[in-house]
């Protein structure tokens, strides 16, 4: 079937965006921060058990996520605040009790918090929808003081509810749906919700977790797409988004994978770093929602 939340229409025949007054590529850096529960099975591993039996606790898997939260993310707070850029972070609500220290240091950097679930969890497995969603977001607000209006589900995973579930918390914009490189308004019976974009191709858990490609590929991939992009936005604005995550980009033989991925984009005359929110501001401003 086509899709069930939005007509099918090309992505430039869609109604007009006038361009960001700072730019006609929208840069949104997004940094997946999350908490591995200790006593289950971890959500995606980088070594194999021996003999093919999977065994709890899985102590190199989790400790390969710990490293990110202690060594990776700093190093990335660091590069990205040196260039003075904003980001996000879509953030499971137990890295708050669970890493007080990494929370913390994001709030105290700027950053927006996007809902991503309690625990690194697919909606599937992790208890009643509307209680994970409203916990997860009532406990960010509280901590962030923000309104925290987006949100990413762990794993990319939804229910056929679940856009009505986000809708009726206080969603404002969901970045599951990786269908364009502009937002779209999405059908709810609750009203209308907006899909910001963000890419699966442009994500480290896929290129070096999942493709396992060789140190190099993501910046590559990030070129390719910023030269396609600086001739597409003379026509129509892009949104370039990164799915980031601090035990891959963090690790010392990526982390100047990363900073030249930063570098690269900042040499753009046509980029501009935003907020999503900042980004959903300027879409609704020319598409309200239905």
């Amino acid at each position: 079937m086509s899709n069930p939340r939005v007509p099918y229409r090309f992505s430039d025949a869609g109604p007009a965006l006038a361009h960001h007054k700072d730019g006609q590529i929208l840069v949104h850096l997004v940094v997946n921060v999350e908490n591995w529960s200790f006593d289950a099975a971890m959500p995606r591993t980088i070594i194999t058990p021996p003999h093919g039996k999977e065994t709890i606790p899985d102590v190199p898997n989790f400790a390969w996520v710990d490293y990110g939260m202690r060594a990776g993310l700093p190093r990335m707070i660091q590069a990205i605040r040196d260039r003075g850029l904003p980001a996000s972070t879509s953030i499971n609500a137990s890295v708050i009790d669970a890493y007080p220290g990494a929370a913390e240091a994001m709030l105290e950097a700027g950053w927006e918090f996007i809902g991503h679930g309690f625990h690194q969890k697919s909606v599937q497995h992790a208890g009643r929808e509307e209680d994970v969603v409203g916990q997860s977001l009532d406990k960010l607000r509280r901590f962030s003081g923000q309104a925290v209006a987006g949100w990413l589900s762990p794993g990319l995973r939804e229910t056929e509810r679940s856009l009505e579930v986000f809708k009726a918390a206080g969603v404002r914009y969901v970045f599951d749906w990786c269908m364009d490189d502009v937002p779209n308004w999405m059908r709810t019976d609750e009203g209308p919700i907006m899909s910001m974009p963000y890419n699966l191709e442009l994500n480290d858990s896929i290129v070096y977790a999942i493709e396992k490609h060789v140190t190099g590929q993501f910046l590559d991939r990030t070129r390719r797409t910023l030269s396609l992009f600086e001739r597409e936005c003379e026509a129509r604005p892009r949104v370039l988004a990164l799915g980031l995550h601090p035990h891959l980009m963090g690790v010392p033989h990526r982390f100047g994978e990363f900073e030249d991925m930063l570098d690269a984009l900042l040499a753009s005359k046509k980029t501009t770093f935003l907020k999503p929110v900042q980004i959903a501001d300027w879409f609704e401003e020319q598409v309200p929602g239905n």
